[in-house]
């Protein structure tokens, strides 16, 4: 067999077909479990090149391609858009009013497809069992969850180890990869605390439940200041307080939105309750005639990846794309829920970044000083990644993790 290299050199010829798909992606957005269209094309190509498709969790499409005895791998892409007003001005930019394809789900999708037809062309290549999935969903945290409610751990081959990329505002043709975390969990919040109303210039009658949500919003800052180990990661953000309607009425409740990330699991287990202790604390002392209430949503696993699994797939793209190329990423403070599916299986799995920004245009902004305010970042209306650069690179990262498994002997 060839090395894993070798075989994604020849990965370029694929654009051919990927840059008119993916224009079509991005022109035609959709958000989450309403992939309709992206999973029929997704179904369509798949089909076509041999993969044995089945369908999970509404909009998710997965293709099976068995090539002999050897590992399994399964390759993950997301596929939903955001609720983003496009403002690129591409050519192809959303035709969709409000739906915007702008954290680069639709270069996911076309990369792995390429990856999948590369793989069922070159099937001499390789032997074991490719699994191609494509995830509704994941910018609401339901997607995978939606898949494996629907049966897909017992519906497709157990595979050995599992691999996904994310396109990100680095450097186009660069790849970062990391041992452990690799992306925080996250958690939002939504908390109702309960007060007594009464007429704004009767205060002595009401128990406020504005005056509250402020103590409890102050209070919260010690969190992460006061009992979280200095060098822990942790961000504890309260993003939203509401109460009331109008001036000269104290309302009976107010409700707040938290979103907690952290690294490790333990850290976001205390916090978690240092936020219940805190808020029943302040209701207690404004003497709140009723218990609060704690909605956990939008609840992301913790993304870290696989030391020996990372290592074989770094060593895959530094072969297949030089040592200049690859690089080691820190963690990043954005939150996914891919690592659900090879939970659910048991297995490793490796996630990686790949950059998506001219490099001259990259390259000017570091000396400038001046990445934050000049590259727009992924969920930005402004987010587009130059295509034949980014597209090209994130096929042949797929082919080639891929490859380190499956050109491999079983064992």
């Amino acid at each position: 067999m060839e090395p894993a290299n070798n075989v994604a050199d020849g990965i370029g010829q694929e654009l051919d077909w990927q840059v008119p798909l993916y224009e079509q992606l991005h022109r035609n957005p959709e958000l989450g479990l309403a992939e309709h269209q992206t999973s029929a094309a997704v179904a369509e190509k798949l089909t076509a090149w041999g993969y044995d498709v089945r369908h999970f969790g509404g909009t998710g499409v997965v293709g099976v391609l068995a090539n002999g005895t050897g590992h399994g791998v399964l390759a993950r892409a997301d596929m939903d858009a955001l609720p983003v007003t496009e403002a690129t001005g591409a050519s192809y930019a959303s035709a969709n009013p409000g739906v915007m394809h702008a954290c680069g789900h639709d270069m996911h999708v076309v990369a792995l497809l390429g990856a999948a037809k590369y793989l069922a062309d070159h099937r001499d290549a390789w032997r074991g069992t490719y699994t191609a999935l494509f995830q509704p969903a994941e910018e609401t945290a339901a997607g995978s969850q939606a898949m494996l409610d629907d049966g897909l751990a017992a519906g497709i081959p157990r595979p050995d180890v599992a691999l996904a990329q994310h396109v990100m505002p680095t450097e186009a043709g660069t790849i970062g990869t990391t041992a452990g975390p690799i992306l925080s969990a996250g958690d939002s919040v939504r908390i109702t605390v309960h007060g007594r109303g009464a007429h704004g210039s009767m205060p002595h009658k009401a128990v406020d439940p504005v005056v509250l949500a402020a103590s409890i919003v102050l209070r919260l800052q010690t969190v992460v200041s006061r009992e979280t180990m200095p060098g822990k990661f942790a961000v504890l953000t309260v993003g939203s307080v509401q109460a009331g309607a109008t001036a000269n009425i104290i309302p009976d409740r107010a409700q707040l939105l938290l979103n907690l990330r952290t690294y490790d699991v333990d850290l976001r287990t205390a916090i978690m309750a240092a936020i219940e202790r805190i808020v029943r604390g302040e209701c207690a002392v404004a003497g709140s005639p009723q218990e609060p209430e704690f909605e956990y949503y939008d609840q992301y696993p913790l993304t870290s990846n696989d030391p020996e699994a990372n290592g074989r797939v770094t060593a895959a793209f530094t072969a297949a794309f030089g040592a200049d190329a690859v690089y080691r990423t820190a963690p990043q403070t954005a939150s996914e829920d891919f690592s659900r599916i090879p939970d659910a299986f048991g297995i490793p799995y490796v996630y990686w970044v790949v950059g998506s920004v001219p490099p001259e245009t990259y390259r000017q902004a570091v000396a400038n000083g001046t990445v934050d305010a000049d590259i727009p970042a992924n969920h930005s209306p402004f987010f587009l990644p130059a295509v034949d650069s980014t597209l090209g690179v994130a096929t042949r990262a797929q082919a080639a993790a891929a490859l380190a498994f499956l050109a491999a002997q079983p064992g």
